[in-house]
């Protein structure tokens, strides 16, 4: 296990971030807030999907009635899922308005950049952190470089630009980021907020200026770090930016929560970017959520599409079964399975595997051997191969995981 560095605990609803406790994953939906229902299911794609915290937009006064609306929703289903308010621009207005949001919601997200320019700014600050500290709640101090507070960035621009030796521009957009999280948490704290209620980002789109700028802030601040790029992208741009960025930061024990912000293709599921944060922090073996399935890229050798169908639908049925297996079979996220597709390496692989199977390639007999526990223990062979390997995958984890 990496060091992780030390930071506050904060309790956000039933999931406690930082302090050396488990690194939590964050999605946010992006339905229409003030469409109750919508937004509820949502959250439950999301958390059945492995988010332990959800964050919502609260953006006008439907968005803030339907809070209510949806936690009502998840306590009739019996679900604990922590919800975060997500404000800009409107946010004291809105907070000090609709208590019941307020009460509700486990957390409160504010931009400092977004909360109001020259006197309007600390004053409607204020009101942000008193509504906080009158709900018990903690604050995610968020500063993004799309948005960052003007003022304060013309302020160190012009510091800058009075230097012997003045800096880069770039240099002074990530100080400035920094500068006004940790000037921000400062000032709540100062207002009456426990330290131990805040949490910060500082969010970049390149993944080198978010690795300088977390660095600096983990040095200088002893709160949870909410770590991801902004507008990390779509498809494989999005997944690799994402990964490295997160994979090199995690690895210097940075970050307490985490989120890939991925743009979803026309239609796709808002999973995918849980699902990639689950397969971060598993890379780094920080937190086994999926049993691990190893599969070969494929050769000449193997110039059927089989085993990259198999593949697809074993790891199609345990994403199905994951919040079932979770609750039924403890310990399941251990399993290892093998798909390989020729002779060369398929055996020796499957037999490491807890159960592997080794599917024939290009002109070889047309039988699969299936190894259990490192042991022989079926061949399969015809048209109902696939339901045949599932079947003895579900009941290798019945026998195995059952309480």
């Amino acid at each position: 296990m990496l060091q992780r560095r030390k930071s506050f605990k904060v309790k956000v609803g039933n999931v406690i971030i930082g302090g050396g406790q488990p690194i939590v994953i964050q999605s946010m939906t992006n339905t229409d807030t003030s469409d109750s229902l919508a937004t509820a299911k949502q959250i439950i794609e999301l958390y059945n999907a492995g988010a332990q915290i959800v964050r919502i937009t609260v953006n006008n006064e439907e968005s803030a009635a339907s809070v209510p609306q949806i936690c009502a929703y998840l306590t009739k289903q019996n679900l604990d899922i922590p919800i975060v308010g997500d404000f800009h621009y409107n946010g004291h207005i809105l907070l000090k308005k609709y208590h019941e949001m307020a009460r509700l919601l486990a957390k409160y997200r504010i931009n400092p950049g977004n909360v109001g320019r020259h006197d309007k700014h600390d004053e409607n600050f204020q009101s942000l952190i008193e509504t906080a500290i009158l709900h018990d709640k903690p604050v995610r101090i968020g500063v993004n470089w799309g948005s960052l507070d003007p003022d304060l960035l013309k302020k160190l621009m012009d510091e800058n630009s009075k230097l012997t030796e003045p800096k880069d521009s770039s240099t002074v957009l990530k100080d400035a980021l920094i500068k006004s999280a940790l000037m921000s948490a400062e000032l709540a704290v100062k207002l009456g907020l426990s330290q131990d209620k805040i949490i910060i980002s500082t969010k970049v789109s390149r993944v080198n200026d978010l690795i300088d700028v977390y660095e600096k802030l983990a040095l200088n601040c002893n709160y949870p770090l909410h770590v991801g790029l902004t507008e990390a992208g779509m498809g494989s741009k999005g997944i690799v930016t994402s990964s490295v960025a997160l994979g090199i930061l995690l690895n210097q024990g940075i970050g307490d929560t985490i989120r890939v912000s991925l743009t979803p293709e026309p239609n796709e599921s808002r999973t995918k970017e849980v699902e990639i944060c689950r397969q971060i922090l598993q890379a780094l073996n920080l937190k086994i959520t999926d049993p691990e399935i190893v599969s070969c890229p494929g050769c000449g050798r193997t110039t059927s599409t089989y085993f990259q169908e198999l593949t697809k639908d074993i790891t199609n049925h345990i994403n199905r079964n994951r919040s079932n297996w979770m609750q039924s079979y403890p310990g399941y996220e251990d399993l290892k399975i093998a798909v390989m597709g020729c002779i060369v390496n398929g055996p020796g692989e499957s037999k490491h595997a807890d159960i592997g199977i080794s599917l024939p390639g290009t002109n070889e007999e047309p039988k699969a051997p299936v190894f259990i526990d490192g042991k022989h223990v079926t061949t399969l062979s015809g048209d109902n191969l696939t339901n045949d390997f599932i079947q003895l995958i579900n009941e290798y984890v019945s026998n195995k995981y059952s309480q």
